[in-house]
């Protein structure tokens, strides 16, 4: 069984759509292994987007994800990683398919309602960062 990261992101709470996440979640057969609500600071910002922290957006990106708490969850299942992909659609919401998170509920390449991990050493990593090993179920 694999596990991905999923975290929502601050435009997730002002759309309201955290709950509708989590349940087309749940409706793919995806199990929630681990979950809490974490308010993000520079430094754990600036791990997790290390590949983009050195450009001159990312102090706008680092407001964005620290203007208010966001919720990081584990989730468990074959393939998990590809299908929460499928589901959750392109990172950029504009060009994301209806039927997907990013083209029903996103705006664009930042407001797009959440993150997912891209591969198995991306969500190890991540879960790691965001998760002590006892907080996760399974």
């Amino acid at each position: 069984m694999e596990r991905t990261l999923i975290l929502y992101k601050p435009d997730a709470f002002a759309v309201r759509k955290v709950g509708a996440t989590i349940s087309r979640f749940e409706q793919a057969g995806f199990e929630i292994v681990a979950c809490k609500m974490i308010q993000l600071d520079s430094r754990i910002l600036h791990e997790h987007y290390a590949h983009i922290a050195n450009l001159p957006f990312f102090p706008e990106i680092e407001r964005f994800m620290s203007s208010r708490p966001v919720i990081a969850m584990v989730l468990k299942g074959d393939g998990v990683i590809a299908r929460v992909r499928n589901l959750v659609g392109p990172t950029n919401s504009a060009t994301a398919p209806a039927g997907t998170i990013r083209g029903d509920w996103g705006t664009n390449k930042s407001l797009n309602i959440v993150h997912a991990s891209d591969s198995p050493e991306a969500a190890a990593v991540e879960i790691k960062r965001f998760f002590k090993d006892e907080e996760v179920f399974a």
